[in-house]
């Protein structure tokens, strides 16, 4: 299980077989298939039409990347001996549809050039764990992705609605109270100890931008989770802290991100006919944008989800579900909640069909799981003008996914 919760560290790299030399191994993923997906025109809370509302328009596409990012990576382990190791990982994504190059999600030209845009890191594993360090996923993203069944992927991913934070005048904080990696971060994993492990984390990076990361702007993320596992059960607790800073607020060009807490709860149990995942979140982020014209929110934004998920194998196919609410503690966070159910087919071990449907019901003040912290509540749509919160949402893929 070390494996699954912990991408960014190590588990798949630390053979209990001693190397003479240098072991390489080149990995990757290929993933291809189509998605539609569509939405209703928004009600507000009598649910009455918002005026000049605009109806979203559906959305019929080839996609790649829709149950997992397409990859291509390079791992590989030395032994140093004494039961020391040397381990390292180099993974980059990119689009098979178009053979470019994945970007980050940042904004400017060179972010989206990075070229070991998933994870870049280098580190020792031995008696007494494993230290790396490098670009990481957060020990949130591992755990939480762990505990869904669609694993953060397709539109049934818990990444709809679950931890997304408020949008403050055009600038959305959900990549700060959700991160899935972090650059300039330093790691520790260490043995497990009858079953139970602890991963803790530190990066001087918070706001992706190398030029801010030094630690005398407190751009910074600090990450603990403890975990235990034995045969059918699995528990977990996760807390990250992530100190808004000069740097922050500067790489953002927004007056308003003090900090950001967030304290996961979750565990499963797999009962062989089916495995059941429940999760709890609270996400709190100290927002101070009192200067800015029709803001809302100046203080805490807080936000608590809930997630319930089950998987059933049955022959080669395995059925997925999940139901998740989330609650914004004020009227201009508001609540949404979503309906996912899949079904996937495994044609082996390496390759398999998938299928996946979800339904978004979202408040007034929220539209793709954001809660909007501005006056009128509305969203810059991505062909422009408009679009207001308060729309179901409902999306549909099939496609087919080869590791090798």
């Amino acid at each position: 299980m070390q494996k699954k919760l912990i991408a960014l560290a190590v588990a798949g790299l630390a053979s209990t077989a001693a190397f003479a030399q240098t072991n390489v191994t080149i990995y990757g993923l290929v993933d291809y298939g189509y998605s539609y997906r569509f939405d209703s025109r928004g009600f507000d809370a009598a649910f009455t039409q918002i005026p000049n509302a605009q109806r979203p328009n559906s959305s019929s596409q080839l996609n790649a990347g829709q149950q997992s990012g397409n990859r291509l990576g390079f791992k590989g382990t030395e032994d140093l001996g004494n039961g020391l190791k040397a381990v390292f990982l180099l993974e980059q994504g990119f689009n098979l549809d178009t053979g470019t190059q994945a970007g980050n999600g940042l904004t400017t030209t060179a972010d989206n050039q990075q070229m070991f845009n998933r994870q870049a890191y280098a580190g020792l594993s031995g008696g007494f764990g494993t230290v790396v360090g490098g670009r990481l996923y957060t020990p949130y993203y591992t755990f939480v992705s762990g505990l869904d069944p669609f694993g953060a992927g397709t539109v049934g991913s818990y990444r709809n609605v679950f931890s997304s934070g408020p949008q403050v005048s055009g600038t959305a904080y959900g990549t700060l109270t959700d991160p899935l990696r972090v650059d300039n971060a330093l790691a520790y994993i260490s043995p497990s100890f009858g079953g139970f492990s602890v991963t803790a984390a530190f990066s001087n990076n918070a706001s992706g931008n190398d030029s801010t990361g030094n630690n005398s702007q407190n751009n910074t993320v600090y990450a603990v989770l403890g975990q235990y596992s034995s045969g059918a059960l699995t528990l977990g607790a996760n807390y990250h802290y992530i100190a808004g800073g000069t740097g922050l607020n500067a790489t953002l060009a927004v007056p308003g991100v003090n900090n950001v807490q967030n304290f996961s709860l979750g565990g499963s149990f797999d009962f062989k006919v089916a495995k059941v995942m429940a999760l709890y979140s609270w996400n709190n982020t100290d927002v101070d944008n009192s200067a800015l014209p029709g803001a809302v929110i100046a203080g805490d934004a807080t936000l608590n989800n809930y997630m319930l998920g089950a998987t059933v194998p049955f022959g080669k196919f395995a059925a997925k579900g999940s139901y998740i609410y989330s609650d914004g503690n004020t009227a201009a966070l508001g609540d949404a909640q979503q309906l996912a159910l899949g079904l996937d087919y495994n044609l082996s071990k390496r390759t398999n069909l998938y299928s996946a449907y979800s339904w978004i019901d979202n408040s007034d003040r929220r539209l793709n799981g954001v809660g909007d912290a501005t006056a009128n509540g509305a969203y810059t749509a991505a062909t422009g003008g408009t679009a207001f919160g308060g729309v179901w949402q409902q999306g549909f893929q099939v496609g087919l996914r080869h590791m090798f």
